[in-house]
């Protein structure tokens, strides 16, 4: 596999060889209807075009209109036999000894168009979104913050994936604007809750699994088959306003402090890409419940960085690094957990890792834990940060490094803009 090569040239140090062909969605010109693509070094292939030459030739997408869909969706529905044949079509017409497209001068120019030039969209319709919060690192850290050193982490969170149900409406792909939201606070002082724009506002480092096929209603998912309900991943920052936060959250847990913006990385890597960097996931105490209990307990060593661009700077400073492989529960025992009531999920849902924190301190994924909540601060660039100023930009990556390539999610990123008025 490592000594595959494409006719395409792709720099040493690109996210996106031949190795990887991340799937996204873009318009090649603004005027453009959207189609789905893959990324192969600084150029997306265009599938609807490859789709149209007829070139995706294999039994299960012959026939396949999945490819000229404004989304992903229908593509990830299909599930990982189509999967594989994609990539090994995709693999083989992107290879330095296969003529059908490198030397077809018309085909090329239409089909291979360069990143610079398109514009990324939302790779999938999320129809819903579910966060998670199964890094142990960051459980122990909030609980200490929140509630002090007596129960940091609660009993129930050893034995089950905790999480809330997110809103998907306001999941927006990288790059877009983050406007600082409004809402209530602890009262200091006085009676009266503080209300105005957040005054802690944060990032938080997560990934995220995309879900393939779904489930019927009333019929969980067999831990030993989750794998096959998970598309890919994609990078995830989940802002969140923690003042806001604080004040909601007890009896039910985030709302408004999270609700208004959640960016995710334009590119899904998926499983099989990822498949030369799985890793023995950590070993659970208590033991998992037999429903959560794999044959196969696996993680991903995906290394996992964030910047802060401040406000009116040109460079970023990295303020964490931290590693997939860090989470307590598996993605598939997050997937298989979230149906096991019989919830069904369905293709495109969003099921984000919760902030994927490591254990030293400068692998913590987000400024609540950096900062203690506000006690301390971080440097950027020689600038102190508690909380995220108006015009900062946070960009979060992922890569995963093996001997003779390295493959990418690209960046997930967003800036900060005042509140309204």
């Amino acid at each position: 596999m490592a000594l595959l090569k494409s006719f395409v040239e792709v720099h040493p140090d690109s996210h996106f060889p031949i190795h990887n062909l991340p799937y996204g969605v873009f318009k090649p010109q603004p005027s453009s209807s959207p189609r789905p693509g893959v990324a192969i070094g600084d150029y997306v292939l265009d599938l609807s075009e490859i789709a149209s030459a007829g070139l995706f030739d294999g039994p299960l997408l012959r026939n396949s209109d999945c490819f000229l869909q404004p989304n992903l969706n229908k593509f990830v529905s299909l599930g990982r036999p189509a999967w594989k044949e994609a990539r090994a079509t995709l693999q083989k017409l992107l290879s330095a000894t296969e003529p059908t497209l490198r030397d077809d001068t018309e085909l090329r120019q239409k089909a291979l168009v360069p990143l610079s030039s398109a514009e990324l969209l939302l790779p999938v319709v999320v129809g819903d979104y579910t966060d998670f919060f199964t890094s142990l690192h960051h459980t122990k850290n909030c609980g200490l913050i929140f509630r002090g050193p007596q129960t940091p982490v609660l009993d129930n969170w050893y034995r089950l994936p905790i999480a809330y149900h997110g809103r998907a409406s306001s999941v927006v792909i990288s790059g877009t604007d983050i406007i600082r939201p409004r809402g209530q606070a602890h009262p200091s002082g006085g009676s009266t809750p503080y209300f105005g724009p957040s005054l802690k506002l944060d990032f938080e480092l997560e990934m995220a699994t995309i879900v393939g096929p779904g489930n019927e209603l009333g019929k969980p998912v067999d831990i030993n088959n989750a794998e096959d309900h998970i598309f890919g991943l994609v990078i995830m920052n989940d802002w969140s306003a923690r003042d806001i936060q604080a004040w909601e959250y007890i009896p039910l847990g985030p709302f408004l402090g999270k609700s208004f913006g959640t960016t995710i990385s334009p590119w899904i890597v998926t499983l099989e890409a990822l498949e030369p960097f799985a890793s023995q996931a950590p070993k659970l105490d208590p033991p998992p419940l037999p429903y959560l209990t794999e044959k196969v307990s696996k993680s991903y060593d995906i290394s996992l960085e964030a910047q802060i661009k401040p406000a009116g700077h040109e460079d970023s400073g990295v303020v964490t690094r931290s590693n997939l492989k860090h989470l307590y529960w598996t993605l598939t025992q997050q997937l298989a957990h979230h149906t096991i009531n019989g919830c069904n999920l369905r293709p495109g849902d969003l099921l984000g890792t919760g902030t994927v924190s490591g254990p030293e301190p400068e692998s913590r994924g987000c400024l609540l834990e950096l900062t203690w909540n506000g006690q301390n601060a971080v440097s950027v660039n020689g600038l102190d940060r508690k909380f995220l100023e108006d015009g900062d930009e946070v960009i979060l990556t992922g890569y995963c490094k093996g001997r003779d390539y390295t493959i990418g999610f690209g960046t997930c990123s967003g800036k900060i803009v005042p509140a309204a008025p």
